[in-house]
């Protein structure tokens, strides 16, 4: 707790507070337990459940949710005594969860559901607080079930009220959200001590006391106020129950505890989940130390007599939008509900409903903006059917039914989308031929058994396949049959087949069938336009981020006795420009030689002539962007040993501002010498290897500049060149 953070965490505690004193004491009537049950859980929620939390927005209380488990259970266990020691044990299962880790449950939560809940909430506040608004006050409870308590549903209620409307609570909420709405256009926005919230409650309680006094027509009577029961301070005692541990023995208790402890665990880890979306700084909610928090919450809460506490939507919805920065907000919270029916019960008694109501309303508002449903539209129907169908299911249910609903639709969209689309199928062209990869996805069903089947039968014979499990948590045991009886085709199909990335437990014997790797005969088939197009097909993989898995394992073995590379590449030692990586190519497949500027010299004009014994079909001289060899050449830096690259790209130099009538400069002009360095090197090559002339004359070697474009990751190829147009060449010094 910082000292620069309570001028937030306290003005937000104080709202949170009048907004819940009286929730709690409302789920307690619905819930049929004793008044000072629900203060008691408010108080343990914001308290005891605060410090022991993770959270820095989730604020805890009895619920809604609950209620009617509450009423149905005292119903079937027959005394609220008896009912402790459910919420007793309720809170060791709790416990035991929280330490055995179960809050990952909370990971699976998709997040249309949460911003469906959230946006469900939002509209729920707006409907459950319009009757309270205008002076009709007939539920006091936060229930978030279309159903209530009192035997009216959502809308029963909105039209019950709009036939016994209270003048004097009708002006105080329509006053009240207009002071909420444009409090940020006030100089009383820089007040941190004053939130609006606040000033909207003192405001109300002086126009109550004023109608009383000024204006009888619009005065609001009590039972439209906060009504606090009186305590009596020389028997505290008479308002705290204890557990009947004697019940323990009975089943039906048991029941009981363990089903509270399941709806309270999911309501917790459903409201920590949306409340963390909502949070302004995106921090994370520990979902396993909740658990915790809420089980010694719960502890407390059947040791002294209070209602079952969960984490709830309504008040930390509320502790979020008054811009809270940690829980003390939430402890102190508790410390008001605990000083409310101590002291403060005669000033809390005039706080008009309707005031609070205005601040649900507002709150509601800001939950379900119109701008949520829209950007949850533009993301497909994939995600906003989910969303809706939530919405829809809260509204016309309650919370955790409506939860599970959305969950279904989720789940449905998410079968459908693995169904229809369960792996990724591309086509690339390597020196071995056309190879077809199969990507499966992270988890693959038996309902992806169909597709997979299908698009694997319709390969064409003589084809390289590779089904690739990498990313592959689980294969359902139908799918490997089919891959498994795959194999048989493939066999007759004259199809090579690699699976790869499988995990032991679904490891097939004799997965690879193919190495990506050259052999002799393949590359005597190679002629230098062939292998020019697999350069281009290499780099445009790599440019689009598809590169080919490379077996650099198998590749070793398939290597180890001999070498059939396919070309040599000429490169700057630039270490941003590897050829292996620029090109996509794996083990055996590029002799490299890398001298800065790509510059020629007898050695590496000799090391070119092995190449060609070696078998290699491709000289290429690759060229780079902001080549640093060429920027020093410009600046005629010589010294020492630079002097023997520099002095070469000289003449580039020469070439390009010879004749100019403007010649370029800067950035211009080293990427024009860049170009033009290459095509000097290919006319050195030609130049200074009459063995490799009569090969590039006879067609047995090819002999091409190519200029990488570093920041787009492209290569561009000029034109295979021949010793008759050595001298005229200009296709890369453009």
């Amino acid at each position: 707790m910082h000292t620069n953070t309570l001028k937030y965490d306290l003005p937000a505690g104080i709202v949170v507070f009048l907004v819940a004193l009286p929730l709690c004491l409302g789920i307690a009537l619905a819930s049929g337990a004793p008044l000072f049950s629900g203060i008691i859980s408010g108080i343990i929620g914001g308290i005891v459940v605060g410090a022991a939390s993770g959270s820095h927005t989730s604020v805890s209380g009895p619920a809604a949710g609950l209620a009617a488990v509450v009423l149905a259970s005292i119903a079937k266990l027959g005394a609220f005594e008896v009912l402790l020691a459910s919420i007793l044990i309720a809170g060791v299962v709790q416990l035991i969860l929280g330490v055995a880790r179960a809050g990952f449950i909370a990971n699976y939560i998709p997040s249309n559901v949460i911003k469906g809940l959230l946006a469900a909430i939002g509209i729920l506040l707006i409907l459950k607080q319009i009757p309270h608004a205008i002076g009709y006050d007939s539920n006091h409870a936060d229930e978030t079930s279309f159903i209530q308590a009192n035997g009216e549903n959502t809308f029963s209620a909105i039209l019950h009220a709009a036939g016994a409307i209270t003048p004097g609570a009708l002006i105080i909420a329509l006053v009240s959200m207009l002071i909420l709405v444009y409090w940020d256009k006030t100089p009383l926005k820089n007040v941190k001590l004053l939130p609006a919230p606040l000033f909207v409650v003192a405001l109300s309680v002086l126009l109550h006391l004023a109608f009383n006094r000024f204006f009888p027509a619009l005065s609001i009577a009590p039972a439209h106020l906060v009504d606090i029961p009186p305590l009596d301070m020389a028997n505290l005692g008479n308002y705290l129950r204890f557990p009947d541990l004697a019940h323990f023995t009975n089943h039906d208790v048991w029941i009981v505890g363990v089903t509270i402890a399941i709806v309270a665990s999911l309501e917790t880890l459903l409201n920590v989940e949306a409340v963390d979306k909502l949070d302004p700084h995106k921090r994370e909610t520990p979902p396993n130390r909740e658990l915790v928090a809420q089980g010694v919450g719960n502890i407390c809460a059947g040791l002294l007599g209070g209602l079952p506490v969960t984490s709830v939507i309504v008040r930390s919805s509320v502790n979020v939008q008054n811009d809270n920065r940690t829980k003390a907000s939430s402890i102190f919270h508790g410390v008001l509900l605990l000083a409310s029916v101590l002291v403060l019960a005669p000033a809390l008694n005039l706080i008009p409903l309707a005031a609070l109501a205005a601040i649900l309303i507002v709150t509601g508002y800001k939950l379900a903006k119109v701008s949520l449903f829209r950007d949850m539209y533009r993301k497909g129907w994939s995600q906003f059917l989910p969303f809706a169908v939530t919405v829809a299911a809260i509204v016309f249910t309650d919370l955790l039914t409506g939860v599970l609903i959305g969950l279904a639709a989720s789940l449905f969209y998410l079968m459908r989308s693995n169904f229809r689309n369960p792996f990724s199928l591309e086509q690339y062209r390597l020196h071995i031929g056309d190879v077809v990869k199969m990507e499966l996805p992270n988890q693959v069903s038996f309902l992806n058994k169909a597709t997979i089947k299908s698009a694997l039968w319709d390969i064409p014979e003589n084809a390289h396949v590779v089904i690739d499990a990498a990313n592959t948590d689980y294969i359902d045991n139908d799918v490997l049959e089919i891959i498994d009886d795959y194999r048989v085709v493939a066999a007759e199909r004259n199809v090579r087949l690699n699976v790869i990335g499988l995990r032991d437990e679904y490891r097939l014997h004799d997965p690879i069938q193919f190495v990506p790797a050259l052999d002799k005969d393949t590359q005597n088939k190679l002629r230098p336009a062939d292998v020019l197009q697999l350069l281009r097909d290499g780099n445009e993989r790599f440019r689009a981020g598809r590169t080919t898995n490379k077996y650099y394992l198998h590749q070793v073995e398939a290597t180890a006795a001999g070498q059939h590379p396919m070309a040599v590449v000429v490169n700057c030692i630039d270490s941003r420009t590897s050829p292996e990586i620029i090109f996509d190519a794996g083990l055996g497949d590029l002799l490299t030689v890398r001298i800065a500027g790509n510059v020629i010299s007898r050695e590496i004009i000799g090391s070119l002539e092995i190449a060609h014994k070696l078998g290699a079909k491709l000289i290429v001289v690759k060229g780079h962007s902001s080549c640093g060899a060429i920027g020093l050449a410009l600046q005629n830096e010589g010294a020492h040993s630079v002097g023997a690259i520099t002095g070469k790209i000289r003449k580039a130099i020469e070439d390009c501002q010879c004749g100019a009538h403007h010649p370029p400069a800067g950035q211009a002009l080293l990427e024009q010498v860049t170009r033009r360095n290459i095509e000097n090197s290919l006319d050195e090559i030609i130049a200074g290897s009459a063995f490799l002339r009569e090969r590039v004359a006879r067609g047995e070697m090819g002999l091409v500049g190519a200029y990488h474009d570093i920041a787009t990751r492209t290569v561009h190829f000029g034109e295979l060149v021949t010793p008759d147009d050595a001298g005229g060449r200009n296709d890369l010094a453009a």
